[in-house]
């Protein structure tokens, strides 16, 4: 692939910038270094900047000549609380605190992008480049989103990119339809009465009730949910009981998990049938529940027109290495939020093998920095094309 000598003749910089954010990652909503200096470079590249949107959120807007058209580009920008095990020159100095899924490389694509473009200055209309905070489950684009951004910067279209281990930094995939699952949380409380482990006649268990409701609850999916319908439920949490009385049955068992699915009718689905398996086993043992089902990330469905635009894009720029097949993802991203307002589309752009089997949110991840020509190069193309001239 052959770069515009603009984004070839900055690819040390943007090398050195994205090693110095995986070297100080910050978690969501605590991104003071990294949005400052986003923010110091889009300035200097001579773009109008926001701060504050989110927390930390940073928007940097570009206006060139009289077209009509608005688009948004979006990166995230947090870290994930969990340590770094593989040893390279810029491993990460914040104990506890890692970039595990590539924000550090959506940043850098981003703000390689924006320079680009402010000296290029090939397209007329306007661009707000969106650096998002706490997109790892802290909810930093809905907060954008309350906090007005997109009566700050309307958009007619909005774009996402994320990085994918097994493909080539040289690929790109641009779909349209659903691209990530809806991301829910569920939490149950079984309520009995404890009792001593050698009497459990005595009392009312919810140990036992918990099993059964555990052993079951992939029959949702398995015998509820229309097996065309893709969907998930996995229980991730158990508390129960003291490990230092193992004569003892507990009074309470906690169980937790996630919930996804791509369309709205299976998120409801899901959420109704958790709720009827959770009170149903309560009522098959003579106990009480409490359930809590929260809704927290809607599923990325991509727009058919904000689809063919970037895939216009992606097509120019990676020619018969774009893909237009690509599986969804159960993963979750709320770049949903954005998609809610206005008319959106995900893109999945190479990272190159999966070392040592490093996927998103391993120890051992790392952002592939060849994929940060082709990423900027992409961005850039899709403003460029996307705003060739007044509408």
């Amino acid at each position: 692939m052959r770069l515009p000598d603009g984004i070839a003749d900055d690819l040390t910089f943007l090398t050195d910038f994205r090693r110095d954010l995986h070297a100080h990652p910050e978690l969501g909503f605590e991104e003071v270094r990294t949005s400052d200096l986003v923010a110091k470079w889009l300035e200097d590249a001579g773009l109008k900047v926001h701060r504050g949107l989110g927390k930390t959120g940073v928007v940097g807007t570009l206006q060139v000549g009289n077209g009509t058209r608005t688009i948004g580009l979006r990166a995230d920008m947090d870290a994930l609380a969990m340590p770094e095990i593989a040893d390279r020159p810029y491993k990460s100095r914040e104990a506890g605190k890692m970039h595990a899924c590539g924000h550090d490389g959506h940043t850098t694509l981003l703000l390689g992008a924006a320079r680009y473009l402010a000296k290029t200055r090939n397209f007329s209309g306007t661009v707000h480049f969106i650096f998002q905070p706490a997109e790892e489950g802290r909810g930093g684009a809905k907060r954008m989103v309350e906090e007005g951004l997109f009566e700050l910067f309307p958009c007619d279209a909005v774009y996402g990119l994320h990085n994918m281990p097994g493909l080539d930094p040289d690929e790109i995939a641009v779909v349209a339809g659903p691209q990530l699952a809806s991301s829910d949380s569920w939490r149950l409380t079984f309520r009995g009465v404890g009792t001593h482990g050698a009497k459990p006649h005595l009392g009312r268990d919810p140990v036992t009730a918990a099993g059964t409701f555990l052993a079951s609850l992939q029959s949702i999916v398995g015998r509820v949910v229309d097996p065309l319908q893709p969907a998930v439920v996995s229980a991730c949490s158990v508390r129960a009981g003291d490990p230092k009385a193992l004569n003892v049955i507990p009074d309470v068992v906690e169980i937790g998990g996630t919930a996804r699915a791509y369309t709205p009718e299976v998120r409801d689905q899901l959420e109704t049938e958790i709720g009827r398996l959770a009170r149903g086993t309560a009522e098959m043992y003579g106990i009480a529940v409490d359930y809590e089902f929260e809704r927290r990330i809607p599923p990325v469905v991509n727009d058919g027109d904000a689809t063919a635009r970037a895939l216009k894009a992606a097509q120019t720029v990676f020619g018969e290495r774009t893909r237009t097949a690509f599986p969804p993802s159960t993963a979750g991203d709320d770049f949903a939020f954005f998609g809610l307002e206005t008319p959106g589309c995900y893109v999945w752009l190479g990272n190159g093998p999966a070392v040592d089997g490093a996927l998103h949110h391993n120890t051992a991840y790392d952002f592939n920095d060849a994929a940060i020509g082709p990423g900027v190069a992409f961005w850039s193309k899709l403003v460029e094309q996307e705003l060739a001239g007044a509408e």
